[in-house]
C-alpha cells in the first residue's frame, strides 16, 4: 500500500505520536517507544531532529554557515541523541538468554560496579555513575550472564532519566527476567546539572537503592549486601 500524499508530508515524529496515542500509551522521557517505530523511521526521525536542532542553533545566534566548528553540529547532535545517549528510548530491549537454575543456586550474588551513563530529564546534562546489583536466586530463578546485567542497565539508562526512577525501572526489568527471592540495587552517580550549572558543586553525588523481596525483609541479608560493596566515592 502506497502512502498517501498527506502521509508523505507528515513529520515522522507526528506519525509515531499518533500510534502511541491510539494505543493509549505514554511517551515520557524515560519510556521506551520502540514498539511504535516502523522500519526506516529512525533514520527519518534523525533527519527531522537535525532540522529542528539547526533551528535551535539559529536561535542561539550561532553562524553555522560560516563557523567551521558548528557547520555540522546539528547533525552530530541529532545522531548523538538518537543513536547514543537516548538510544534506550528508540530500540527494543537487548536479547537476554535465560537459563534454568540447574544447580539450585541460592547464595547471594553481586554484580558491579557497572558504569552507567545517562542524562537528567530536567536539563539533559550528563549523569555518570556506578550500579551494584545483588541477587538472591532460588531453584526456580532464571540465570542470565553477568554481561547481560550491564546491557540491561545501559538500555534503561540510555534515556533522559532521574536517578530515582531509573533504578526502579532497572529493578522491575531484572525482577521480570529472573524472578529471584531477593533483588537489591544501589546506584551512585554524579549529576552534571549540579556541577556544570546551578550551584556548580563538583563533589556532590547521589546514592539511592531499591530493595525487593528478602532484601527488604531480612536486615542481615541487606547488611551483608551493603558491606560487600566496595567503599564508594
Amino acid at each position: 500500500m502506497q502512502p498517501s500524499d498527506e502521509d508523505v508530508g507528515t513529520p515522522v515524529s507526528v506519525k509515531i505520536r499518533e500510534r502511541i496515542a491510539a494505543a493509549r500509551k505514554r511517551f515520557n522521557a524515560n519510556d521506551n517507544i520502540a514498539d511504535f517505530i516502523e522500519p526506516g523511521e529512525l533514520a527519518a526521525l534523525l533527519d527531522e531532529v537535525e532540522v529542528k536542532m539547526r533551528g535551535v542553533l539559529d536561535s542561539l545566534v550561532i553562524d553555522t554557515d560560516n563557523d567551521h566548528n558548528t557547520a555540522n553540529t546539528a547533525r552530530r547532535v541529532a545522531k548523538m541523541y538518537l543513536n547514543e545517549v537516548f538510544r534506550g528510548r528508540y530500540v527494543a530491549a537487548p536479547p537476554i538468554t535465560e537459563f534454568p537454575n540447574a544447580e539450585h543456586l541460592n547464595e547471594l550474588m553481586i554484580v558491579g560496579p557497572i558504569t552507567v551513563r545517562s542524562a537528567c530529564s530536567h536539563h539533559f546534562c550528563p549523569v555518570i555513575g556506578s550500579i551494584w546489583i545483588g541477587v538472591l536466586p532460588n531453584e526456580h530463578t532464571n540465570v542470565i550472564g553477568l554481561s547481560k546485567y550491564a546491557r540491561l542497565a545501559e538500555w534503561v539508562m540510555g534515556r533522559p532519566q532521574i536517578q530515582e526512577e531509573a533504578v526502579v525501572q532497572l529493578a522491575d526489568l531484572i525482577q521480570e527476567k529472573t524472578q529471584p527471592d531477593g533483588l537489591a540495587i544501589v546506584m551512585e552517580a554524579s549529576h552534571y546539572c549540579m556541577s556544570w550549572r546551578g550551584v556548580k558543586d563538583m563533589d556532590s553525588k547521589m546514592i539511592n537503592s531499591v530493595m525487593r523481596g528478602v532484601f527488604l525483609k531480612d536486615p542481615n541479608l541487606r547488611r551483608e549486601f551493603l558491606s560487600l560493596i566496595p567503599k564508594k566515592g
